[in-house]
């Protein structure tokens, strides 16, 4: 691609994008009709024609593409990514030195340097993500990058762009040897069964290790546990192994039940002694409330947006209303994990919605403590919303 395309900064962004923010916005580039072609380079300049950076176009979400470099005279070809590449392992050299944990990720977009593109490794197999068509024109440089700088038993890749940001179904298979799934990983000593041929989902959300290993460690033991929005259950298999007295896993997702006993089955959890419910949560917390079930625990991570038959759900203008049925439920004394992926609000705007459940609720509380992404996940503070996790744990207290 020997043509870049120079994309004009309006005056007020120029700061932002000199000080290192990493997406092109619509309001930011007064010519991005200029550009058509995903994939195409970009030089961004200010209104007296100043270079600032350059990246790529392409569209993603509410973006249309990603700065890679301050450097004019950049090229990004394969050396270009071996280089991100290597840096951003070397940051995750602590977990690929620690045997109890082979599940993480290896290269977290815009936070190791190229937005649009994830990177996760499964004890020896690599996943890529591609998150818009720009980024995908690098493939061939990225993936022999990629096999150059790390050994590995295989290459999968998920391209997450096709239309209204739906995963493609194909098979992901790139290059290696093909793996006979599940694969087993571990987690802080805990196993999972990982499917990297199965769709967009292959079977444990990374970034809520540390959240796991706390309610294993330190909130389970000898407690009930309800696990919403449940998925394969690794919330719930962690709080049995850290003794509690009972897990109920609920999701709406008809394979979330042989996908949760499986996860129990392969960490010799006797998952009849557990409740795994497929059922809609909404109508789940209602059950609840009629039958007046109590739980000492519940953790409530639900998706950004959610659609069943009868509900559609957005954290950003719903979260409140389902943490209120959640504090119904809770036992005085009891835990609550709340916790959301929605990147359009910070810790801050979460907790004003925690504590307007409470006073809704005239229920007392104290938070705990609070996490936000593993440090796998490298962020930048430029860009803020690139750190989208926000967990918190809160004891409901008797009033």
């Amino acid at each position: 691609m020997s043509q870049e395309t120079k994309l004009k900064i309006k005056q007020k962004f120029v700061n932002e994008y000199r000080n290192g923010y990493p997406l092109l916005s619509k309001e930011a580039i007064s010519n991005l009709r200029d550009v058509t072609v995903e994939g195409t380079i970009v030089q961004l300049v200010d209104e007296k024609n100043r270079f600032i950076a350059k990246g790529y176009y392409g569209k993603q979400n509410k973006g249309y593409g990603w700065v890679l470099s301050k450097d004019q005279n950049e090229t990004f070809d394969q050396t270009f990514f071996e280089a991100k590449l290597s840096e951003a392992f070397k940051h995750r050299s602590p977990l690929f030195n620690d045997p109890e944990t082979t599940a993480f990720r290896v290269f977290n977009g815009e936070g190791d340097g190229i937005g649009g593109l994830t990177i996760e490794y499964f004890d020896g197999y690599y996943l890529i993500h591609w998150y818009n068509q720009g980024i995908y024109e690098f493939k061939d440089e990225m993936i022999r990058a990629l096999q150059t700088v790390v050994e590995f038993k295989a290459i999968y890749q998920k391209k997450r762009f096709a239309t209204a940001g739906k995963y493609i179904e194909e098979d992901d298979f790139v290059t290696g040897e093909q793996g006979q799934f599940p694969i087993f990983v571990k987690e802080n000593g805990v196993r999972f069964a990982i499917y990297l041929n199965e769709g967009a989902m292959v079977g444990v959300f990374l970034d809520q290790r540390d959240v796991r290993k706390a309610i294993r460690d330190k909130y389970a033991k000898g407690k009930t546990v309800l696990n919403t929005f449940s998925y394969t259950g690794a919330f719930s298999v962690f709080a049995a192994l850290g003794g509690a007295k009972k897990t109920t896993s609920v999701d709406l997702a008809n394979r979330s039940m042989s996908k949760t006993i499986e996860q129990f089955s392969i960490n010799d959890i006797d998952y009849e002694a557990q409740d795994i419910i497929v059922e809609d949560v909404f109508h789940y917390f209602k059950y609840a409330g009629k039958k007046s079930l109590k739980f000492d625990m519940v953790v409530l991570d639900p998706p950004s947006f959610a659609r069943s038959k009868k509900h559609t759900f957005s954290a950003a203008k719903d979260y409140t209303n389902l943490l209120k049925e959640t504090i119904a439920i809770t036992e005085d004394n009891g835990i609550i994990v709340a916790s959301t992926n929605c990147s359009s609000f910070g810790m801050g705007k979460f907790k004003s919605m925690i504590e307007k459940a409470f006073k809704e609720m005239n229920g007392k509380f104290k938070y705990l403590e609070e996490y936000s992404l593993p440090s796998d996940f490298k962020t930048i503070k430029e860009f803020p919303e690139g750190n989208y996790l926000k967990v918190v744990f809160i004891e409901k207290i008797k009033g």
